[in-house]
């Protein structure tokens, strides 16, 4: 399965493991504190949803979310930073809710650091409620920044 962003000429499809290395290359490039191959790897095995956006054979966006009993959980979103502020974090999380839905999950659920401005104020814009905290959650350089939990009735 995958779809078409006509009026960019994208196109969604599944991450594969020969993606990898793109994938990884983008995330160090993103991220002070990147995912592993192995975390990606280990999604890829278990059966997440694993998607991209890609333009001209070039991985522009990708995002890992896993569903079940009713849930969805989006566990990373990373657009490429040479292509952000193009609207490709909010086409690509319109996908993942989407596959949400066809997976019947009623509720989707995310993790953002609260210094992550940007993030939020995307997931506010598609209707995400802040509606819990995980303290220490993710690694900072001055040891451990909280995460918000945040949700959206699907």
């Amino acid at each position: 399965m995958s779809a078409i962003l006509k009026d960019q000429g994208m196109q969604f499809r599944p991450i594969r493991i020969t993606d990898l290395p793109e994938i990884l290359a983008i995330e160090r490039s993103a991220y002070e504190f990147p995912w592993t191959e192995g975390i990606f790897r280990d999604c890829l095995r278990i059966g997440y949803c694993c998607w991209l956006i890609e333009q001209n054979q070039r991985i522009q966006a990708y995002g890992i979310m896993s569903v079940g009993a009713g849930e969805s959980h989006i566990l990373n979103i990373c657009v490429r930073p040479d292509e952000r502020r193009r609207g490709l974090g909010r086409k690509l999380l319109d996908y993942l809710i989407t596959l949400a839905r066809r997976h019947n999950a009623d509720t989707a659920l995310l993790e953002v650091r609260p210094s992550n401005r940007a993030a939020l104020g995307l997931y506010k814009s598609l209707g995400f409620n802040e509606v819990g905290m995980r303290k220490a959650y993710y690694p900072d350089k001055q040891g451990r920044e909280d995460a918000l939990i945040l949700a959206l009735a699907l």
